[in-house]
């Protein structure tokens, strides 16, 4: 960041909102699993996307068509991750499992994004990852087991935590795939390319629906609206907002804010209940996330300056 680029408070405001409206998403989805399929969800969001996203896009996109063209199955690719796959992944663990839950996993995408760089990419390996990872996957469990981690071991993991687990690792590797590649396409120009992606991907699925799963009522339209609308491009723009103006690092720091945010919305909403091991297990999970962001120690250190000595 340049010096005459001064941070304000108000500047803040911004991840801070799209985490509120990510909160939301997340009470959206467990609203959304008792009354619409999973598919058309996603489906019905996308499409809502994109008429709104259309005509303001459309035309900047066609003047960018050459590096849209050079680039469309690495767009095509993280669309589908993105906004096809995570989102019905993450609509699918929300019939069995908790708002809290999927928030504090969802949390631990940071971590997660840091690991698979250091896998993917070849990026150092830091003491916080390491650290922070073993004490995340300990409150994981903590959390999984409802404070009983022996528990696992008979019943194994719930069907939604799994779900949502791997909804977390698809976005991760979709954050290092943007990271690996570095488009060079506009943010709103590439979110609406990888809606058109993942509307495509969807379509088949949402075809072979049986009938009566996707209803549009006074139910299901203003979940579909918050998600569309309220979710992908209000929460889009404020999250491209905050990383301009505070930096990615600054911003991924809130992502710990989103299990807090989401238990307080479950329990007016939901009148969800916040148990001791959501407290303890969450907590935990969260202090290896901010461990990994903010220690940036490397663990190889010593050996790398040996061997280019």
């Amino acid at each position: 960041m340049l010096a005459h680029d001064k941070i304000h408070p108000h500047h803040y405001l911004y991840p801070l909102a799209a985490m509120l409206l990510w909160a939301g998403n997340v009470v959206v989805s467990k609203l959304a699993a008792a009354s619409i399929a999973p598919t058309a969800i996603t489906f019905y969001r996308l499409v809502l996307v994109l008429l709104v996203m259309t005509p303001f896009v459309a035309r900047p996109l066609w003047r960018n068509r050459v590096a849209i063209r050079r680039h469309w199955w690495q767009l095509a690719l993280c669309g589908v991750m993105a906004m096809a796959l995570f989102q019905s992944l993450s609509y699918r663990a929300a019939e069995s499992t908790t708002a809290t839950n999927m928030a504090i996993v969802t949390a631990l995408a940071p971590l997660m994004t840091a690991i698979l760089s250091v896998l993917l990419l070849g990026e150092q390996l830091t003491l916080g990852m390491a650290l922070g990872g073993l004490l995340s996957f300990g409150g994981l469990l903590y959390l999984v087991g409802r404070g009983d981690m022996l528990v696992l071991l008979h019943e194994g993991v719930h069907a939604g935590d799994a779900l949502m687990l791997l909804a977390c690792l698809v976005f991760a590797l979709y954050g290092v795939l943007l990271r690996r590649w570095r488009l060079a396409v506009p943010a709103w120009q590439a979110i609406y390319c990888q809606a058109w992606a993942a509307l495509l991907c969807m379509l088949p699925f949402f075809l072979r629906l049986p009938a009566g799963s996707a209803p549009l009522n006074e139910a299901t339209l203003p979940l579909i609206a918050y998600a569309g609308i309220g979710s992908s491009i209000v929460l889009s723009y404020l999250w491209i907002e905050g990383v301009k103006r505070l930096g990615p690092n600054r911003c991924s720091i809130f992502v710990n804010l989103l299990p807090i945010l989401t238990a307080l919305l479950a329990i007016v909403w939901l009148h969800d209940t916040l148990h001791a091991f959501h407290l303890i297990g969450g907590g935990i999970s969260l202090l290896g996330v901010l461990l990994a962001q903010t220690v940036q120690r490397p663990v190889f250190a010593r050996n790398t300056i040996a061997s280019q000595a």
